[in-house]
This record gives structure tokens, C-alpha cells and sequence, in this order.
């Protein structure tokens, strides 16, 4: 339970690392050029989040002192998964929501869930 709410804590912080490249190349970067297709933005946001995990699961929530290439790469693995899954669920509510935060909250949430149990049973395995 400690393991989990640990990961909770970071991937709240992970969210807000998001969240915050999200607007930032949503609403400030294309200001004299053309918008940025939502792909782009929605994985760019992603993985910086994504990024800023590992750091600190690999440090804070499993402890981990196993190979860390080796470790970051199946985490990379899980977090294109996670990203293959949220756009999926980007395409299929953005026609009723829009390319906006509504649609993005959902599906990051969706990639939370790979996240988490990928991350748990194959990347941190070996952590007790």
C-alpha cells in the first residue's frame, strides 16, 4: 500500500509536469506560427511527464538499485504503451470533446493505470 501511494504521489507530480508542457505548447509556443498538431503536443506532454517519473519511482517509490538503462528502457517500454493508450482514447473523445484539457485529463488517466501495474509487475519487479 506504501509502494502504492508513493507511485501516487509521483504520478501526481508527473501529471502536473504534463499538464504544464501541455498548455505551455498548446497555448503559448504556437503564438507566431501555426498550432501544433495534438499528437505532437499530447506526447510531447507525455513523456516529459513520463521522464520525471522514472526519476523519482526509480529513486523514491521502489528504491531501486538495479540497471538503470535496463530499468529506464522497460520503463520507456511501459510509458509508449501508456501513450499508445491514451491516444487511443484521445481519437475517440475528441470528436464529443474537443482537442482540449477534458480530453487529455481522460486520457492520461487511462495511461496511468498501464502505468502503474506495467511498471509494478515488469520494471520494478525485483524491488521487495
Amino acid at each position: 500500500m506504501r509502494q502504492f501511494v508513493k507511485f501516487s504521489v509521483v504520478g501526481a507530480s508527473g501529471f502536473v509536469v504534463n499538464l504544464v508542457v501541455f498548455t505551455i505548447l498548446q497555448r503559448l509556443v504556437p503564438t507566431h506560427a501555426e498550432p501544433l498538431p495534438y499528437s505532437l503536443i499530447y506526447s510531447t506532454s507525455f513523456l516529459a511527464g513520463g521522464v520525471s517519473n522514472y526519476y523519482l519511482n526509480r529513486i523514491w517509490t521502489f528504491r531501486s538499485g538495479g540497471h538503470a538503462l535496463r530499468e529506464g528502457a522497460q520503463f520507456l517500454t511501459v510509458s509508449l504503451l501508456a501513450l499508445v493508450v491514451g491516444l487511443i482514447v484521445s481519437a475517440v473523445l475528441a470528436p464529443s470533446l474537443g482537442h482540449g484539457h477534458r480530453t487529455w485529463f481522460v486520457a492520461t488517466v487511462a495511461g496511468m493505470f498501464v502505468n502503474f501495474f506495467l511498471n509494478k509487475y515488469w520494471t520494478f519487479k525485483h524491488v521487495s
